[in-house]
C-alpha cells in the first residue's frame, strides 16, 4: 500500500467531503445522494476507509441500496458504510417513512423493559435491515448512562441510569447487529450520559472521579470486545485526566485507560471531528493527528477533508506519527474488514 492508501484507512467521511473534498463541512453545504465522476476521481486522490450516510443521503429504498453498492467499491480497498441507526430518534432509516420500517420508542423504553432478549432482538431488527441496504457498520448501541436530567443530547437515547443494566442492554443489543454482520460501535467513551453540555456545539465535560466513572460510565465499554467498535466523544474528564483535552485527542483516555486499563482493543473511531467541541479550539490538521496520536484508529468526518488528510500525510512524513503508529491503525482497520467479510480472503 502507498503512504496516502494507508491514511485513507484511517477516514470515514460524509459523502459531501468527497464531492468537494476543500471545503469545511460545518458550513452550508449540497447533500449527496448519488455517487458522482467528481466522487469517483476524488476517491482516488483521498482512498478513504469508509462513507457515513446521514438523513439528507437516505431518500429512498432503491436508491440507497444503489448508493451504498456505488460506494463499496468506489476504492481499491472496500469501504466501511456506516450509519447512525440507534432505534428511536436517532434512526436515519426507520424514520423515514419509505422505508415501511418497525420503529423504536428508545433505547430507554427498551431498558425499562429489564429485559436483555428485547435489546438482542432490536439489534438484530435493526442489523438485518442494515445489511439488507448495504451498510456494514452501525454508530450504535448508545453506551452512555444516563445520569445527568440536564443533559439533552443523549436523554432516553441511552438504555439506563445504572450502569450495570445499559452494560447489559449494550452488550445485547451489539451481539443482534453482529449476528447480521454489522460492526457494532460503542458510544460515546468516556461517558456522555453525565454531561450537560453538547459537544455538537462545543467540549462536553464529564465533572466525576476516576472511581465514579469505573463504577458508572465505562462499565458499558468494559463489554466492548474485538469485534466491536468504540466511538471516542469530544467529552473532557478533568477529575481525571487534569486537564480540559477532549477524550478524543487524549492519550491518557484512549492509549491509557481504554486500551491498557480496560483493555479495549478493537476500533477506535472518533466521533464528528466537525463537531463545535473541535472546530471551535483545534485546527482541523492539528486535532486529526492529535487523535491518531490519541490511540484512535479512525478520524470520522472531519470538517474539511484536505486538511485533515494532508495533515495526516505531512505528520508521517515528518515522523510526527511514526510508521509503526500509522501501521497499527491500518492492519486493525483491514483485520475488520476482513473479519466482516467486507474483504474477500
Amino acid at each position: 500500500m502507498t503512504l496516502r492508501e494507508k491514511v485513507g484507512q484511517l477516514f470515514i467521511v460524509r459523502p459531501e467531503a468527497l464531492s468537494t473534498p476543500s471545503a469545511d463541512l460545518s458550513k452550508a453545504y449540497k447533500s449527496v445522494s448519488a455517487i458522482s465522476d467528481t466522487m469517483r476521481n476524488n476517491f482516488k486522490k483521498y482512498p478513504v476507509g469508509g462513507v457515513a450516510l446521514f438523513s439528507a443521503n437516505i431518500l429512498t429504498p432503491e436508491q440507497t441500496k444503489k448508493f451504498t453498492a456505488e460506494l463499496l467499491n468506489a476504492c481499491d480497498i472496500p469501504l466501511f458504510i456506516a450509519v447512525d441507526e440507534e432505534g428511536g430518534r436517532v434512526a436515519r432509516l426507520a424514520n423515514n417513512s419509505a422505508f415501511g420500517l418497525k420503529k423504536y420508542g428508545s433505547a430507554q423504553a427498551v431498558g425499562k423493559t429489564g429485559d436483555f432478549s428485547a435489546a438482542l432482538e432490536m439489534g438484530e431488527y435493526i442489523g438485518g435491515y442494515l445489511k439488507q441496504y448495504g451498510f456494514n457498520m452501525d454508530f450504535a448501541p448508545d453506551a452512555d448512562v444516563f445520569t445527568n436530567p440536564n443533559n439533552t443530547v443523549i436523554g432516553d437515547r441511552a438504555f439506563s441510569s445504572d450502569g450495570a443494566t445499559a452494560a447489559k442492554m449494550a452488550k445485547a443489543m451489539a451481539e443482534g447487529l453482529r449476528k447480521n454482520g454489522i460492526i457494532p460501535v460503542y458510544k460515546h467513551f468516556p461517558g456522555h450520559g453525565d454531561t450537560s453540555e453538547d459537544s455538537h456545539t462545543g467540549t462536553a465535560y464529564a465533572n466525576k472521579t476516576k472511581e465514579e466513572m469505573e463504577n458508572c460510565e465505562w462499565l458499558p465499554f468494559k463489554e466492548a470486545g474485538s469485534l466491536d467498535g468504540v466511538m471516542a466523544g469530544h467529552i473532557s474528564a478533568p477529575k481525571v485526566t487534569g486537564n480540559d483535552v477532549p477524550a478524543t485527542l487524549s492519550k491518557q483516555m484512549i492509549s491509557d485507560i481504554l486500551r491498557k486499563e480496560i483493555g479495549f482493543d478493537g476500533l477506535v473511531i472518533t466521533d464528528a471531528m466537525a463537531m463545535g467541541a473541535i472546530i471551535n479550539d483545534y485546527g482541523t490538521a492539528a486535532a486529526s493527528v492529535d487523535a491518531i496520536l490519541a490511540g484512535c484508529d479512525i478520524i470520522l468526518m472531519p470538517d474539511n477533508l484536505s486538511e485533515a488528510f494532508e495533515g495526516i500525510v505531512n505528520a508521517v512524513n515528518s515522523g510526527v506519527i511514526s510508521e509503526e503508529r500509522l501501521e497499527e491503525s491500518v492492519m486493525r482497520v483491514l483485520m475488520y474488514k476482513i473479519k466482516y467479510g467486507i474483504i474477500e480472503m
